[in-house]
């Protein structure tokens, strides 16, 4: 991917298209019900640690939240981790402000 941490909705789309990386909603779960990109694993941001293991080290992980503080955090420390790890750029706002699709239908960014 690239050297900077933020990646743009464009970018995440197209590997989730390509299903290059996985995706980790790091929202609480009320957040999550109200509107979600499809197809993304919800871990809250407070088990994160407990559940890296079922994250695949081998492939990257792009972490987001609605703004994109929380999941900066969640990047920066799995990249501390050795992990390859990046954060959505303005979270889901920007994901919806692209255009970009959540579900379910009606969906909205809590």
């Amino acid at each position: 991917m690239n050297a900077s941490q933020d990646v743009s909705p464009q970018r995440v789309a197209e590997l989730r298209r390509g299903r290059e990386a996985q995706l980790v909603d790091v929202r609480e779960p009320y957040e999550h019900a109200a509107g979600r990109i499809a197809g993304a694993l919800h871990i809250e941001l407070e088990r994160l640690a407990a559940e890296a293991g079922s994250l695949d080290r081998e492939r990257p992980i792009v972490f987001y939240c609605r703004t994109g503080a929380r999941s900066t955090f969640a990047a920066q420390m799995f990249r501390g981790s050795g992990y390859d790890a990046y954060n959505l750029d303005g979270g889901l706002e920007s994901w919806v402000a692209a255009g970009l699709p959540i579900e379910p239908d009606g969906g909205r960014v809590a």
